[in-house]
């Protein structure tokens, strides 16, 4: 027991010296423009359309306060809703339509995936076809 008035300032000097470093390890949050360009990595944008069909579009991801992003086989479809600052990643989206399809101008509400309130809505625009570009 004679040894023990030095163990706690050894262990304090220990966590002393490791302390600094633990904030090197920690990730830095991308911001929405970020993520949706990481995403998109190896891509090129195709020719701007009104409406995907609902039946191919399978996937959609929230790229928060940016885009919705809806994946259909390879290709990406990526629609920059009006309200765009309304989306978070967390929410869930309730989409309404009469059609097979997902138009321009369909708004998409959003509910909080842990209270399942009604958080807010987008107003959807043009979808941006984003295809792998071919290895040369």
């Amino acid at each position: 027991m004679k040894y023990f008035p030095f163990v706690l300032p050894a262990l304090g000097l220990v966590a002393a010296v490791l302390a600094p470093a633990a904030p090197a390890f920690a990730r830095e949050k991308l911001t929405g423009e970020q993520e949706l360009a990481k995403l998109l990595e190896g891509r090129q944008a195709g020719k701007p359309t009104d409406c995907i069909s609902l039946t191919s579009a399978r996937d959609s991801t929230v790229i928060d306060k940016t885009a919705i992003v809806y994946r259909d086989g390879s290709t990406l479809w990526v629609n920059r809703p009006s309200n765009a600052s309304a989306l978070n990643s967390d929410d869930i989206l309730v989409t309404k339509t009469s059609l097979s399809q997902l138009c321009r101008l369909d708004t998409v509400q959003l509910h909080d995936r842990s209270s399942h309130m009604w958080s807010g809505f987008v107003g959807l625009e043009q979808f941006v076809p984003y295809r792998k570009v071919a290895a040369k």
